[in-house]
């Protein structure tokens, strides 16, 4: 299997190359070249979770990774279950935070780091990412450790919960952290720059852990397949999918695996105060506004990374953008308001799955299954669905071990040229 620069459609790699690589020239996301389709759904869907996604991953690879080893991968990454749980008659959320760092970026974070091992060339690499609440602790934990690879991860200082930040800023080794002065959007744009930085980038090894490397998003089209699989045929029928939307990797994740075969009716792109796509979906205009901080932090982007991919499957599919249906924007108060809905109904849940809950009673209809992803365990938001519900949610033992150790993080206001030193001086410490 082929991936092409959809910034530069000359730009052909391998599945190797576009891990090694990240992006590519111009910063162009990759794609692949053609998506398979499965014709048999349901015995697909038969299968059981790592069968089932070594299928769909090895079909996505192409024959460069042996299906065996793929096999192997899968087995070593998904480690932990993607269950459904029933809130309501017809509704369910899709439980994505049963993996060691409590949220769905470890499908893609440890698929990724198994393999980048798998495919890396001699030489070290330096992973730098960045991070707006969960990617930061799925990239760290799945790395930790590993030799010849070096992880710089940035995240807004203030603006992701104390304990996402303990999670992954306190581990130390090859695990290098740094608090920036400014919001997400701004640790991305010090992250592009890195890669748009040639020679930095042949000099340090350099390779990104965001969702804008391909292994990780392919990763997460296997929980979508997941759900549908712990569904009754009649429920897949109908079925409309709500995503917690920030930086678009999840939604492109599902959007691939649609054209997969995947039964899915159609999605719902969910967002908060931060509503550059909602906007674009209403206007055609490309408007970003400056990010705004709010409880569901790990959506604070204004800027999505991967929105060119969805446009790309959409032009390659034929897809109009509006089967996205209207943009939702949620706001703190409504996301609030459905937590305690939520909690009514005996589901305890944090602001971005409540988020996506809103928006999908807003716009399903009484015909169809509904189902919302929950990206991340509510006790990684304490603080605030605390304040909501007026509890004292007790601490998983991952969170309350880091919750106790010292942070490690470094603290710099956005300046490129202090991030190209560290980069640098990372990869000759050792």
């Amino acid at each position: 299997m082929k991936l092409y620069n959809i910034k530069e459609n000359d730009e052909q790699v391998s599945f190797g190359q576009a891990v090694r690589q990240g992006l590519g020239r111009n910063q162009g996301l990759f794609f692949p070249t053609e998506l398979p389709r499965f014709d048999d759904i349901d015995g697909l869907l038969a299968e059981s979770f790592v069968p089932r996604s070594a299928r769909i991953l090895s079909a996505l690879i192409g024959d460069e990774i042996p299906e065996d080893k793929v096999h192997e991968l899968v087995g070593n990454a998904f480690a932990f279950p993607a269950p459904i749980k029933s809130v309501k008659d017809g509704v369910y959320a899709l439980e994505l935070f049963h993996g060691p760092t409590l949220a769905f970026k470890d499908f893609g974070g440890r698929f990724m780091a198994q393999s980048l091992a798998t495919v890396a060339e001699d030489g070290k690499i330096t992973i730098l990412t960045a991070t707006s609440g969960d990617t930061g602790a799925a990239v760290a934990h799945a790395f930790y450790g590993m030799e010849n690879i070096n992880v710089v991860i940035l995240y807004p200082k203030g603006k992701i919960s104390p304990l996402q930040e303990k999670l992954f800023c306190t581990l130390g080794k090859n695990i290098h952290t740094v608090a920036i002065n400014d919001d997400f959007d701004a640790c991305q744009a010090l992250v592009k720059q890195a890669f748009n930085d040639e020679e930095l980038r042949q000099q340090v090894g350099l390779n990104s852990a965001n969702s804008i490397n391909i292994s990780r998003l392919m990763a997460q089209v296997c929980y979508y397949f997941e759900a549908v699989a712990q569904m009754t045929p009649k429920e897949r029928d109908n079925l409309v999918i709500s995503v917690p939307s920030g930086n678009f990797g999840n939604l492109t994740a599902g959007l691939i695996g649609k054209a997969m075969g995947l039964p899915v009716k159609r999605f719902i792109a969910a967002t908060n105060a931060n509503d550059t796509v909602p906007r674009y979906l209403e206007s055609g205009q490309w408007d970003p506004k400056p990010t705004v901080a709010t409880t569901s932090n790990a959506m604070d982007v204004s800027q999505p990374n991967n929105w060119p991919r969805i446009e790309e499957l959409c032009r390659v599919k034929g897809w109009p953008l509006e089967q996205l249906g209207k943009g939702a924007v949620v706001e703190d108060a409504q996301a609030a308001d459905a937590v305690r809905e939520l909690q009514s109904m005996g589901y305890l849940c944090e602001p971005h799955g409540a988020i996506a809950y809103h928006v999908l009673e807003q716009q399903r209809q009484p015909d169809e299954t509904g189902l919302f992803l929950c990206t991340a365990h509510p006790a990684k938001f304490k603080e605030v669905v605390d304040d909501i519900l007026d509890t004292d949610i007790p601490l998983p033992p991952a969170l309350d071990k880091h919750s106790k150790m010292e942070l490690l993080s470094l603290n710099f206001d956005n300046d490129f040229a202090k991030l190209k030193q560290l980069l640098i001086d990372v990869r000759h410490s050792d």
